[in-house]
């Protein structure tokens, strides 16, 4: 393991390549009260390295941050396989698929939200009349937000149809499992109807929409919906598509591919330094510090504390995992009122405000065939780093 104080690493920007594989770690000095030794990350890189042993995935690009700096940064494997191996970098722009719920879409939607557009507990169909169809009339953008709608997870992808058209027209007629409210259903649905409610009250596409008043604003110069060809050879591959084609700057989300690669809850490709960059902008708002996140302190608060219905205990906040069964990302030792996001490919980012720490894990765990599987890994990392981080308990 290579360590790097973090006056060396402003100089060395570009990753080490070692030999048998990718392997990078740089850490800085915590910047509060007498902890300022350097963290000790080796648990996580333990861990980190056997999860690309074991060929849970081909590589891992992770990033740690603490007390408003990243304090470890790790590259290990590959960032493909086939048909030529090529090792990860820590610039590799990764396929962050549901992550573009919690990043993009819930935040355009609050920042309207913030002008008075709509009220949280409006019925979506005041903004989409056809979204009445089949009894939704009384499912409101709270609903939505928290995965409370009671809508099915997915779109129909048994019968073909493609574009944007079908898609809208599959999400308003579709019917709900049960009556919004009830219980936590986790749903591409929900962010794809928000998508287009953005749509709707902007006159935007949502890409452009979130370029404009998310990413730009925010510095993310390298995330973005359609990534531009000149970016390929730093994306990381996902796996063949029905046709055989290997995914390698296309989404890998069916749904958001037949609607062409822009939609609500899937869609986003972005890396470490811009996810780092947002991690520490929503913390930094959050905590009522200077930062460049659109959106205001209060709002951030409404977003990442629990916001499901009354008596509940799936806990969601807008857009955000508090306390669900997909919070194993939280692992052990981070408390319930952090939270975080997940996506299918293999990312995750988890935010801890008590602490002001973050857990960014990057992978592309469906190379080459479909098969990978990190929800150990998120789990396990974030116990070590926050071993590392916290004081002992007890």
């Amino acid at each position: 393991m290579h360590v790097f104080p973090a006056a060396l690493w402003l100089k060395r920007r570009h990753v080490l390549m070692l030999a048998g594989g990718a392997t990078l770690t740089a850490c800085a000095p915590h910047a509060h009260g007498a902890h300022n030794a350097t963290p000790d990350m080796s648990g996580v890189d333990r861990r980190l390295q056997q999860t690309v042993a074991a060929g849970e995935t081909p590589g891992v690009v992770c990033a740690i941050g603490h007390g408003r700096q990243i304090v470890h940064r790790a590259v290990f494997g590959r960032r493909a396989l086939t048909p030529v191996a090529e090792p990860m970098t820590w610039d590799t722009v990764f396929d962050m698929a549901s992550l573009t719920k919690a990043v993009i879409t819930a935040p355009c939607v609050m920042q309207l939200w913030e002008q008075g557009r709509f009220g949280l507990d409006d019925p979506v169909s005041r903004y989409l009349p056809q979204f009445a169809a089949a009894g939704k009339s009384t499912i409101t953008i709270r609903h939505l937000l928290t995965h409370y709608s009671g809508l099915p997870p997915d779109l129909d992808l048994d019968h073909p149809w493609q574009g944007r058209e079908a898609a809208f027209r599959l999400a308003m007629e579709v019917s709900p499992s049960q009556p919004p409210g009830q219980g936590f259903i986790y749903s591409d649905i929900n962010f794809i109807t928000l998508g287009f409610v953005v749509e709707k009250l902007t006159g935007m596409t949502l890409d452009a929409y979130a370029t404009r008043f998310i990413l730009t604003p925010l510095g993310m110069r390298q995330s973005r919906f359609l990534p531009p060809q000149t970016w390929q050879p730093r994306i990381a591959p996902t796996q063949p598509d029905e046709n055989g084609h290997m995914l390698r700057g296309q989404v890998h989300d069916p749904s958001a591919r037949r609607m062409g690669g822009v939609a609500g809850h899937a869609g986003l490709f972005s890396n470490a330094d811009d996810m780092c960059l947002y991690a520490q902008a929503l913390l930094d708002r959050r905590a009522g510090r200077p930062s460049a996140y659109p959106l205001q302190s209060r709002t951030l608060m409404l977003m990442t504390t629990a916001q499901q219905p009354e008596g509940k205990s799936d806990l969601r906040g807008l857009g955000w995992d508090i306390s669900t069964h997909y919070s194993s990302v939280r692992g052990d030792r981070f408390p319930v009122g952090s939270f975080g996001h997940t996506g299918f490919t293999g990312t995750s980012l988890w935010l801890d405000p008590g602490s002001d720490s973050y857990v960014l894990i990057l992978t592309s765990r469906l190379h080459p065939a479909g098969r990978g599987n990190v929800v150990r890994l998120r789990h396990d990392v974030a116990t070590a780093a926050a071993l590392a981080l916290l004081p002992p308990q007890g």
